[in-house]
Formats: structure tokens, C-alpha cells, sequence
């Protein structure tokens, strides 16, 4: 028997039976002993959405997909209103329904403006087949405006629509990494971790105005360990060999602890060597 959402967030408080009426606003709970605040809904087909605010560490989530199993990620297709459906990448939590975003306030700051949510899950339907929950989110996002808040992150940013024209590396089309991003084990307790960061490029290739995004676990290092490899981090212009670098958005990711033996590069070779294969 599933538990409710907010049990699976270290909540203890009840959730409804029933889906969300779509024109209130998420449910919330904040306990100030734990630092801990949680907006959140949930569905009458069991999916669960929530962002929360944890000693200022800042979360989204989804509850209630089919098991991803093994797998440390997970790849879900995401559209808001009557947008195509792209490709989003997830953590899968300790339960292994439950979905972890690698970016969430951006993901948050899409959900602010409720209405139409499609979730697809790639052959999660128990004959293989993909399965699609078409949700409609609640109006008010007052709820999620307070997680976002407490934890220091805008309830606007701009830069949301550039992480669009990353590519699977994290850097736009027209540039590439020159020295790519490598984070050293930090000195922690865990033999695993994860953490996400976006930063802005100098024109000279460095990179500045770093930030974590995403943390796991929040009190491992492992986001401080990331900062300082985006210090020795440089890009450069593809398009234009020597030129400046423009100033835009890059991100990078980093599993600790986990053999990953292909780069992002290495993945998109073999899925086009596969396809002109397929094609002759």
C-alpha cells in the first residue's frame, strides 16, 4: 500500500482522498523544528506533485509512477498546457516511484502557473507500453511561491529559457567544453552523492555566477564540490574557433561514487552511429 505523498516527504500530515480541485491552491505544511516547508497536491490516479524547502535546500518532486526499478535516473517526458512533450531527466529516489528533479526551481516555477500538466513515462504501462497522466494543476501557486522563497530562489527567472537550447553536454549548440567540469570526492560521510549547477560564461571561456541547483544529500558537499571544479571549468566558441565566448547559460551534473564510464558525448555518438544504421 502506497504512502501518501506527504509521509513519503517527512510530512505528518493527512493528504485528501480525493484529487485536488483544480482552481484552489496546493496544500502546505511548514514545520519550523525540522526547517522544513512542503507545498504539495495529489491526484485521484495516485501521481503526487510537490516542492518543499528543507533547511534551505530546495526540492521538486513526483510520487506514484511505476517502479523505475534499478536505475539510479529516469527519463520522463514533460509538457506544460499544449507544449510538445521534451525529454527530462530524474533522479529515482530511495522509493523507487518516486521521481526527483534535477532542476527544481525552474521545474517549480512552471508549475506557479498551474493548468495543464502532461507526464509521460516511457513503457510504464505494466504491457510496456508508455503511459501518460494528464493532470490539471491548481491555479493558486501561492503554496509553492513560499518554498521558493524560503529557500532564496526567485519566483521569475529568465534564465529558465535558455536551459532549452542546452544540449545533452549542458552548453548551448555553438560552444563546447575545453576543460570540462571535474569534481573532486568531497570529504564527506556518504559513499554517494549527486549534485547539479548552472553557471554563466565569460567571454574568455571561465565561468561565473555559479549556482547549485540541486543536492543529494544536501549535507554531503557534494555541491560545494562541484563549485569549486566549475573554477578550473573553461568553454569555448565551436562556431567561431578563437572568438569570444557569448555570455549565456551553461549546467553540468556529477554522480559521486558512481562508475558512469560514457560521457554525454560518447552517448550521443553511439544513438547517431545507431541511427545511420538503421537508416542504411
Amino acid at each position: 500500500m502506497k504512502r501518501p505523498l506527504v509521509a513519503l516527504l517527512a510530512c505528518a500530515v493527512a493528504l485528501p482522498a480525493l484529487a485536488q480541485d483544480a482552481s484552489a491552491d496546493w496544500d502546505f505544511s511548514n514545520d519550523q523544528r525540522r526547517k522544513l516547508m512542503v507545498a504539495y497536491t495529489q491526484f485521484n490516479n495516485g501521481v503526487g506533485l510537490a516542492t518543499r524547502c528543507v533547511d534551505g535546500g530546495f526540492e521538486a518532486v513526483i510520487t506514484g509512477l511505476p517502479p523505475a526499478g534499478q536505475a539510479s535516473t529516469r527519463t520522463l517526458r514533460i509538457a506544460f498546457g499544449d507544449d510538445e512533450l521534451q525529454d527530462s531527466r530524474w533522479i529515482v529516489a530511495t522509493d523507487d516511484t518516486i521521481a526527483v528533479s534535477e532542476l527544481p526551481a525552474p521545474f517549480a516555477r512552471e508549475l506557479r502557473d498551474g493548468g495543464r500538466l502532461r507526464v509521460l513515462v516511457p513503457r510504464g504501462a505494466p504491457d510496456g507500453r508508455n503511459l501518460m497522466y494528464d493532470l490539471a494543476l491548481p491555479a493558486s501557486s501561492a503554496s509553492i511561491d513560499q518554498t521558493l522563497t524560503t529557500c532564496n530562489r526567485p519566483l521569475v527567472d529568465p534564465r529558465d529559457a535558455e536551459l532549452d537550447a542546452l544540449e545533452e553536454g549542458g552548453v548551448p549548440r555553438n560552444l563546447t567544453w575545453a576543460v570540462r567540469p571535474t569534481a573532486r570526492f568531497p570529504d564527506t560521510n556518504y559513499s554517494t552523492g549527486f549534485a547539479v549547477a548552472t553557471c554563466l560564461t565569460n567571454p574568455d571561456g571561465t565561468l561565473r555566477d555559479c549556482a547549485i541547483e540541486f543536492e543529494h544529500p544536501r549535507d554531503g558537499r557534494f555541491g560545494g564540490a562541484v563549485l569549486r571544479a566549475a573554477q578550473r571549468a573553461r568553454v569555448r566558441n565551436l562556431d567561431q574557433p578563437g572568438a569570444p565566448v557569448p555570455v549565456t547559460q551553461v549546467l553540468f551534473k556529477t554522480r559521486f561514487g558512481v562508475v558512469d564510464s560514457q560521457t554525454p558525448e560518447d552517448e550521443a555518438r553511439q544513438r547517431d552511429s545507431a541511427q545511420r544504421a538503421a537508416g542504411g
